[in-house]
């Protein structure tokens, strides 16, 4: 059995949350005032996940870039494919915020969408 300790990110509290893992099976979970903490310590410990942001090529925008972002959490392990997918795109303007640029990235269930809109040039 091994035991992990981290630092919640989920609320201004700042927990030290303590887990206990037996391979990858959680055990116990304890030091979370919440129940958000419990549950960000064993998703972190088991498979994490993180918002994607970065940036793709537009042509004919008021800019050479767009920023991104992912409309929900990805694996962390699949962080630097799906920015091998990301790196090959290339949106047209007008582009306005919301709108998908990359839908269901690897099979993931989250899509890539513009962070702000892009008038054209």
């Amino acid at each position: 059995m091994t035991e992990k300790e981290l630092i919640c990110v989920n609320c201004p509290m700042g927990c030290r949350v303590k887990v206990q893992l037996d391979g990858d099976k959680v055990i116990s979970v304890s030091g979370n005032s919440c129940i958000r903490g419990k549950t960000y310590a064993e998703k972190e410990c088991v498979r994490p996940e993180r918002i994607l942001t970065t940036t793709v090529k537009v042509e004919g925008g008021t800019h050479r870039v767009l920023p991104v972002i992912t409309d929900k959490e990805i694996p962390l392990d699949m962080i630097f494919d799906a920015m091998e997918v990301i790196k090959k795109v290339s949106v047209s303007a007008p582009v306005s915020e919301g709108q998908v640029v990359v839908d269901n990235i690897l099979d993931s269930g989250a899509s890539v969408i513009a962070s702000r809109s892009m008038n054209k040039a």
